[in-house]
């Protein structure tokens, strides 16, 4: 089983990216189903991400990034690398997907994804707004291209 994750925030324009492929790979997968796929949208929730992602043999995380590289920059990388225990804490608001990866690891152990691939795009606009910018859009539109490769692969394996 592949499960794809977007995360981000709809209310921060670029912010959104993880989350808009996640919805266009929904719509995707509604049209040209694959059993074997399966796409959430957990927006900010970090704990949602270590419960959707159990029981899956792969894992792909779709966010924005903000480390001061050329807006739109696609960074994919193996989640081992990105992947921390969060400080101790009673708020749960600060517990993000990175966070989910290392204790989801840590909690359900052989039942969490083991090949998993984070695929960041570099956010041009983090300003309260609805919209895309245009270089992160089509950055975007290529990531979305290149999992609907991946999923044509999943159906062959």
């Amino acid at each position: 089983m592949l499960t794809i994750i977007g995360c981000g925030n709809l209310n921060r324009n670029d912010d959104a990216v993880g989350v808009i492929i996640a919805q266009r790979l929904q719509q995707y997968l509604a049209q040209n189903p694959h059993p074997n796929i399966r796409v959430f949208d957990c927006g900010t929730a970090g704990m949602e991400v270590m419960f959707q992602a159990r029981g899956s043999e792969k894992l792909i995380i779709l966010d924005a990034s903000c480390t001061g590289s050329e807006p739109g920059a696609i960074f994919k990388v193996p989640g081992k690398e990105l992947e921390a225990l969060p400080e101790p804490s009673y708020n749960l608001h600060d517990f993000r997907w990175d966070h989910a990866l290392a204790a989801g690891r840590k909690i359900f152990a052989d039942d969490f994804p083991q090949q998993v691939t984070v695929y960041l795009i570099e956010a041009a606009n983090l300003d309260l707004g609805l919209e895309l910018s245009p270089v992160v859009q089509h950055s975007a539109d290529l990531v979305f291209a290149e999992l609907i490769t991946i999923f044509s692969q999943n159906v062959m394996a």
